[in-house]
């Protein structure tokens, strides 16, 4: 009998909080942790995009994830971001990660140097065949300036067991529905935008990993239930409810928009680290509206 897969309804691609004096801020990522689980969602994302993790010290890194892992206690699976544009470094920095209690890597294609499709099949069959856990790949081309197609990523998928699937935020639904289509049986298809999440989901997606789940846990949570169940009389109306905060929060970019929200919720301080800077005062406000508006 097939166990169900471990990162399968709503991931969260969690905010690291930081303090004006930039220092990571644990006593509110403790905070957004319970904050997360305690909203239903099936599995933590450390160290992804929105994370901030491109700012960090490796020092910092190693921090944060013994951090996570302690205070998850094994509530909820753990995916941990590892990506890069150097396949050498990647796989020196995989073999001296300490896995203890990380359930998977989520790793996103090369960005940058723009590599050719079988390059990436190179570079994510190195890591798959290296990591001493599954993979998922992440395809965001928007900010990699790489997309990697639908036909590589079926090649990856047959081709090596240690990878389990893909976060496809590529914004193409046909790419998309080619994966779906033609992937294996074990193969999952986890949405990369929030705002996708529903329609991905009646395509065959298996969840998300969401920016939106930092804020909205349970709500996110309900309306991946509510779609993979097949009730989408339920999950719809959800879905449209979030939509206009969905696209707010990236009106400026990820984590600006999200990190202005939880502010507004009074859940962490709205500090970023260069090159990266708070949202306006426009959309400051807009997204306090329209979260006044949800919860009316």
């Amino acid at each position: 009998m097939n166990k169900k897969p471990l990162f399968t309804g709503t991931g969260v691609a969690l905010v690291t909080p930081f303090r004006k004096q930039d220092s990571i801020d644990f006593s509110k990522l403790e905070v957004m942790i319970n904050h997360v689980i305690d909203g239903g969602v099936n599995f933590i994302v450390a160290l992804g995009t929105t994370s901030e993790a491109a700012t960090m010290t490796s020092i910092e890194k190693d921090a944060l994830r013994d951090f996570i892992v302690e205070t998850v206690g094994g509530r909820v699976p753990i995916m941990l971001g590892m990506g890069g544009n150097n396949t050498q470094a990647l796989t020196d920095t995989i073999q001296h990660t300490n896995f203890e209690g990380i359930q998977g890597i989520l790793s996103v294609t090369p960005y940058y140097n723009k590599p050719q499709q079988r390059g990436l099949i190179q570079h994510f069959k190195t890591i798959a065949d290296l990591s001493p856990v599954p993979v998922m790949l992440y395809n965001v081309p928007g900010r990699t300036g790489c997309n990697m197609m639908a036909e590589t990523t079926l090649q990856l998928a047959e081709e090596c067991p240690n990878i389990i699937g893909v976060k496809e935020a590529s914004g193409n639904i046909n790419q998309v529905m080619e994966i779906l289509r033609n992937k294996p049986a074990n193969f999952q298809l986890l949405s990369g935008d929030d705002a996708l999440t529903y329609p991905m989901i009646t395509l065959g997606a298996t969840g998300v990993i969401s920016v939106m789940a930092n804020s909205l846990p349970k709500e996110m949570s309900q309306m991946v239930n509510y779609a993979m169940k097949g009730d989408l009389k339920k999950a719809l109306p959800l879905h449209y409810k979030m939509l206009p905060l969905m696209h707010a929060i990236f009106d400026e970019g990820n984590p600006g928009g999200i990190k202005a929200l939880l502010e507004i919720q009074d859940l962490i301080t709205n500090h970023l680290r260069l090159p990266l800077c708070k949202v306006s005062k426009p959309l400051y406000n807009k997204l306090a509206q329209l979260y006044a508006e949800f919860c009316k």
